[in-house]
């Protein structure tokens, strides 16, 4: 490999992680669920291996076990692949030098990781002196599903407490039993792939005897293993201390340092992103 690094990202985070270190430029494809302006190449789950070949990438990104079959047969078919799978929210931040690395820059990936576990640590010393709320995350409401992986380090730097799950488990199934015999003060409604369609009125429905507080949360700040947890950090920590001197909310690299993107000399996709 000479010169940039072309990557196309299978993965929504890996493009959220390129995207936070600055290294957008070095995107030439993704899938239709990313947020850059980048040639399409199919679903997370059923990339268009045609057009990614057009694209003609160094490297390809996939992420998370789901990804596995998309990772083998991408290998299959020659092409490189950098494929990560957090469980926590350290495997999180310890992916992104690996992430940048495919695109050239470990060193932008472990300043991004620095950056978020300084913010962290100024969440945690804002909300350290407050009592910590007991808090139930669902990450699907039929069957209702306790959210797991990352989610419980989530709300623990959020300062709540989560009882459902050790982080690191998989997301679980949960019944009106397991969510009222913890008593939590905070509901947070974050189905994945919903964006913010959690239903609040849907969840007071069941009448499950919960008394707390039930809120929808946009599912990426929550779903995704990418620098978007910090802003998931940042609005479960509001809500759950309203009246905490908390930190600005994190933002990623300032923009004027952000590379410019170029397509001119990329093939075009009809693609949605």
């Amino acid at each position: 490999m000479s010169g940039t690094p072309r990557i196309v990202s299978l993965a929504p985070s890996a493009t959220a992680i390129l995207d936070a270190a600055g290294l957008a430029s070095r995107v030439v494809g993704a899938t239709v669920h990313s947020s850059l302006d980048r040639p399409a190449v199919g679903g997370w789950l059923n990339p268009d291996f045609e057009r990614i070949e057009a694209l003609d990438p160094d490297t390809l990104c996939t992420a998370d076990d789901l990804q596995t079959d998309v990772t083998a047969e991408a290998r299959e078919r020659g092409f490189d692949v950098v494929h990560v799978a957090p469980e926590t929210l350290d495997d999180v931040l310890d992916s992104f030098p690996v992430v940048c690395d495919a695109a050239g820059d470990a060193t932008a990936g472990a300043a991004l990781a620095d950056d978020c576990r300084t913010h962290l640590d100024r969440v945690a010393a804002a909300v350290d002196d407050y009592s910590r709320p007991t808090v139930y995350c669902e990450e699907w409401a039929d069957p209702p599903m306790a959210a797991g992986n990352w989610v419980p380090d989530v709300v623990r730097a959020a300062g709540g407490t989560y009882p459902f799950l050790d982080a690191g488990e998989r997301s679980r199934e949960v019944d009106a039993d397991d969510v009222a015999a913890a008593d939590p003060a905070h509901v947070v409604l974050h189905p994945c792939g919903k964006g913010e369609r959690g239903d609040p009125d849907a969840f007071e429905a069941r009448e499950w005897g919960v008394d707390a507080a039930v809120h929808a949360v946009d599912d990426s700040l929550l779903n995704q293993p990418s620098p978007a947890l910090m802003s998931g950090v940042d609005r479960l920590a509001r809500l759950f201390h309203p009246d905490a001197d908390l930190p600005e909310p994190w933002l990623s690299l300032d923009a004027d340092l952000l590379e410019p993107w170029s397509s001119a000399s990329d093939t075009e996709s009809d693609g949605e992103i």
